[in-house]
């Protein structure tokens, strides 16, 4: 099926397309990759008079290291860019190896993350991560900046809290301290994940884990009750005699999780999948 007719501008400036939206008001969309409104369009699940590419932008290009040590990356950057990129492989492996893994070539080579971000599509793997990395969102509209923690970012199933009008400028990682180790882990029957989790794992004072899950429910979630396990921990535990305190604390909070059965498994396989995924991305972390 094709999309219904609409009206596709190319603005070059970020000051452009926030204009354009903000003339078209709700007949207008944002269109980045693709690799998800485009489905929708097809489908016509959605429909746009206007869709506003913004593709040409630079300013939501590039990948750059700020003053404070923040890794700022630019909404437009796609899977495959920063899968590749060296300052993400050096700082964030862990978040490199994530988007070197993502569905397949083509949704890695076109999908941005700000379109991943926005689409909300609660199987997807970069919310899960960016969650455990502690990291913000930055967001424009033709009349405001502001910044949000990604843990607020997503509110529901396809929901965020960006404003229509609003388009999504970069995802900042804070400053990586020394010895910080993260590590995603997932599994699926198709190129969307049934379960993810991520870990990062602070050895500096005081010791500190971030262990979120994600896909199991429309958003991602923290295992707060397994971080605050993790702080009792000896500096000098081995990955058995963290797994060994950690493990019960994990299987009960996944079993608190409100899954439900659907087209990626039941529910009770993806609570234990969380306690399978955990041990994994400890592994890496403590290796």
């Amino acid at each position: 099926m094709r999309p219904s007719r609409f009206a596709l501008h190319r603005p070059e400036s970020l000051a452009e397309a926030l204009a354009l939206k903000a003339e078209f008001g709700d007949t207008a969309t944002f269109h980045a990759g693709g690799t998800e409104l485009l489905v929708a369009l097809k489908a016509r699940v959605l429909k746009y008079d206007h869709v506003i590419d913004i593709k040409q932008v630079e300013e939501l290009r590039g990948i750059r290291l700020l003053d404070e040590g923040t890794l700022s990356i630019g909404s437009l950057s796609t899977h495959h860019v920063i899968a590749n990129d060296p300052l993400v492989r050096q700082l964030f492996p862990g978040y490199a190896d994530l988007s070197e893994h993502v569905a397949n070539i083509r949704v890695r080579v076109a999908g941005t993350l700000g379109g991943v971000l926005c689409f909300a599509e609660p199987h997807a793997d970069a919310p899960t991560m960016l969650c455990a990395l502690d990291a913000r969102i930055a967001l424009a509209s033709a009349t405001a900046r502001r910044n949000i923690p990604s843990r607020e970012f997503h509110v529901g199933e396809f929901a965020t809290a960006r404003e229509d009008d609003e388009v999504l400028v970069s995802i900042d990682l804070p400053r990586r301290l020394p010895g910080d180790r993260s590590a995603y882990r997932a599994f699926g029957h198709t190129e969307r994940p049934a379960v993810g989790v991520a870990a990062v794992w602070s050895p500096q004072g005081p010791q500190r884990l971030r262990l979120w899950t994600g896909a199991i429910v429309p958003v991602p979630v923290p295992m707060p009750k397994a971080e605050t396990t993790a702080q009792s921990l000896p500096p000098d535990a081995s990955l058995e005699e963290v797994w060994r305190a950690l493990e019960p604390v994990i299987a009960a909070e996944a079993e608190e999780i409100d899954a439900h059965d659907d087209l990626h498994g039941a529910a009770d396989y993806k609570k234990h999948l969380v306690g399978v995924l955990a041990r994994r991305a400890l592994e890496e972390c403590l290796k």
